[in-house]
């Protein structure tokens, strides 16, 4: 074989190799290396303020056995005791609605380190004063993708679909455990939080994802978000003589927030229902996803006439974006004004 035949073949076998093995290589649920072994115990006390996080389980549509890190603070924070159990607030009146964030993170590590930097933002909603939501809980949970973390499987963008869906049942299935199914229970109200990957993963839920009854998404905060993995192909490869970004044919995984947009438009009115609020938080320094993408998506919202917020976090590269104090409050703040909006459209 020539040079320049082994220069062809080397070619061709990179190529066979990325699309053979594109669920490795765009999920890296071992990195770090420790990360399926970490526990919520590593990062509790100090770390997490007082939020107690608990460790929670559920089942996907096809049996996979999904990890959850979940806890609930009352809104203002009225008395203190707060953790994964029943919340009351300071009055001992039940609250008026209870909000849940379904939390979907990015491709790599697990659940635990996040915590610390969720908790500061939980804690910060459930001690504001800005906006009146007496008496009214808040419920984070935080969902492990199969193969991620404690949870079973393997990812792929098919088996995440079904997570998110796990999920948002298992919320609907806690709502009615706490409360019953009376018509003077507490109104559940559903946000979504996804970060990086996470976003398609929101979007995808609220696109085309079945979601239980009376349980519709209220809003999504979508967290330094792509447009698509494509799109990500185009920004990664940009050199002509590279053959990546085309091939995007042969992609299994999507992640299409860009296109979701529209299937959600779409969606709410054939079904006549209000559009999701969505808060677009982006990395000032975000060395993976290109302003443009933020600009698009925002732009997408505006033509479709979905409420959008958008704010940036000084400084913050892709993977800081809650790690920085800057990006807790924005992140807190966009809780707290989804939930408004939630409250007063209920």
């Amino acid at each position: 074989m020539t040079f320049g035949g082994l220069l062809v073949a080397l070619y061709v076998w990179k190529c066979l190799m990325l699309v053979a093995f594109q669920n490795k290589i765009i999920y890296m649920p071992s990195f770090p290396p420790n990360s399926r072994s970490e526990r919520i115990a590593d990062y509790a006390g100090q770390q997490c303020g007082d939020i107690e996080w608990a460790d929670e389980r559920t089942k996907a549509a096809d049996g996979t056995d999904l990890a959850m890190a979940v806890a609930t603070v009352p809104l203002p924070k009225g008395s203190r005791r707060i953790g994964a159990g029943p919340a009351t607030g300071s009055d001992g009146r039940q609250p008026k609605a209870h909000v849940y964030i379904l939390y979907f993170q990015g491709n790599a590590s697990s659940i635990p380190p996040r915590l610390p930097g969720l908790s500061w933002v939980l804690r910060a909603v459930s001690d504001s004063k800005a906006i009146d939501l007496s008496p009214v809980h808040l419920t984070f949970v935080c969902l492990s993708y199969r193969g991620f973390w404690t949870s079973r499987g393997r990812p792929s963008e098919n088996g995440l679909r079904l997570d998110a869906e796990a999920g948002a049942e298992w919320i609907s299935r806690y709502h009615k455990q706490k409360y019953g199914d009376g018509s003077d229970m507490p109104v559940p109200i559903l946000l979504i939080w996804g970060q990086s990957i996470g976003c398609g993963v929101a979007t995808n839920l609220a696109a085309t994802g079945r979601l239980p009854t009376g349980l519709p998404i209220e809003g999504l905060i979508l967290e330094t978000p792509f447009l698509s993995v494509k799109a990500m192909l185009e920004t990664l490869y940009p050199q002509k003589w590279l053959p990546y970004k085309r091939l995007w044919p042969f992609l299994r995984n999507h992640l299409d927030s860009e296109s979701n947009l529209d299937l959600i438009a779409k969606r709410c009115r054939e079904d006549g229902k209000k559009l999701p609020s969505i808060h677009i938080l982006e990395a000032e320094r975000d060395e993976i996803v290109p302003r443009e993408h933020g600009d698009l998506l925002y732009q997408k919202c505006n033509d479709l006439g979905v409420p959008v917020v958008r704010d940036t976090i000084p400084v913050a590269f892709h993977n800081e974006a809650i790690a920085r104090g800057d990006g807790k409050k924005l992140a807190a703040n966009a809780i707290l004004q989804l939930i408004r909006r939630a409250l007063d459209s209920s």
